[in-house]
């Protein structure tokens, strides 16, 4: 039997929502969002540190941790409206990468089995490969599209003569039939790496890949209006990734590989938001905040902060579905008049 708790650091749940044990079904049955943490870094190539990421992101916050986060933009409180709950974390070992991916795997795929969205916190991005494979395993395999942020493709073959690390998920979900190429669209793209070679395979599988100067040229909104087209086409619901470091490392310089040249805090904080509101999201993963090459908590809160961004995009989304709504982020939250 999997065991599920907390590995490093205090016994806490995201923000202070209730906990539950996926041994025990009953316990998260009627849940509409699962937390579950994957402390797994065994995939890096460069700086480890991602396997604190998961208790960084549960709790850095400056408010209490009451379970209820009221959101100023989308008006709803996500941690209230929708019925969120933290499986806490995966047991995995840096030393066992196939027995931890399968793990993780297996407590994804509980999740979705279950109706709920899983919300992963990582973690290096290794954890990718067993996170969407889970969700496609209830949803069907090739009926989920990715909607991928990262400064890196993740499509290498090998690495240190390994198929799996955080450079390859990309490459082996599409090999597996998980998710198609032709429904994988990656937001963020820049620097160095990978070369002609790997970028020919990624053409082979027909992915779409938004390179950083693209999307400073056409603007970042028109890119996503047009991933999410190709995103929604023959496919039931989106598994959104969010690599931390998509952003510029001044705005989030605790992660493991951090490419100069990104999205902004904001930019990412808005996209993840519209993606929640906008698409049918089936499953989310926050990875690679690394606590040990932080400053002053920065990229935690930026990981706290894309989950509840998430939470509300799904809340309003649910809400406006059920009443006939739609919300209008133009809104103001005040006008300054006094009430009649």
């Amino acid at each position: 039997m999997t065991r599920y708790g907390q590995m490093f650091g205090p016994d806490i749940t995201f923000l202070g929502v209730d906990r539950c044990d996926l041994n025990d079904p009953g316990s998260y049955a009627g849940a509409d969002v699962v937390i579950l943490g994957a402390p797994f870094d065994g995939g890096t190539s460069h700086r480890p540190g991602a396997r604190f990421g998961p208790n960084a992101i549960r709790q850095t916050c400056y408010l209490p941790h009451d379970g209820s986060r009221p959101s100023l933009a989308m008006r709803v409180d996500a941690l209230q409206d929708v019925r969120v709950l933290d499986a806490g974390d995966v047991e995995t070992y840096a030393g066992d990468i196939e027995g931890s991916l399968r793990a993780i795997e297996d407590a994804v795929a509980r999740i979705s089995a279950s109706g709920a969205i899983p919300i992963v916190l990582g973690g290096d991005h290794t954890i990718a490969l067993p996170d969407a494979t889970g969700v496609a395993r209830h949803h069907g395999f090739g009926r989920i599209s990715m909607l991928h942020f990262d400064a890196h493709a993740d499509t290498g073959h090998m690495e240190f003569g390994h198929l799996h690390g955080h450079g390859q998920p990309m490459r082996r979900l599409i090999e597996s039939g998980a998710i198609r190429g032709d429904r994988f669209l990656q937001i963020g793209l820049r620097g160095y790496w990978p070369g002609p070679d790997i970028l020919d395979w990624m053409a082979d599988q027909r992915m779409r890949s938004y390179e950083m100067t693209e999307i400073v040229h056409r603007g970042l909104d028109t890119c996503l209006t047009e991933a999410y087209d190709i995103a929604l086409d023959e496919c039931d619901g989106v598994y959104l990734s969010v690599d931390v470091d998509v952003c510029d490392p001044g705005h989030a310089p605790g992660t493991g590989t951090p490419e100069p040249g990104g999205l902004t805090s904001r930019q990412l904080l808005d996209a993840v938001r519209r993606t929640c509101y906008e698409l049918p999201v089936v499953g989310v993963e926050i990875v690679e905040v690394a606590p040990p090459y932080d400053h002053a908590d920065i990229t935690a809160y930026l990981g706290n902060r894309v989950v509840l961004e998430a939470l509300s995009g799904i809340a309003r989304r649910r809400r406006d579905a059920a009443e006939g709504t739609r919300w209008d982020p133009s809104q103001p939250l005040l006008d300054g008049r006094r009430p009649e």
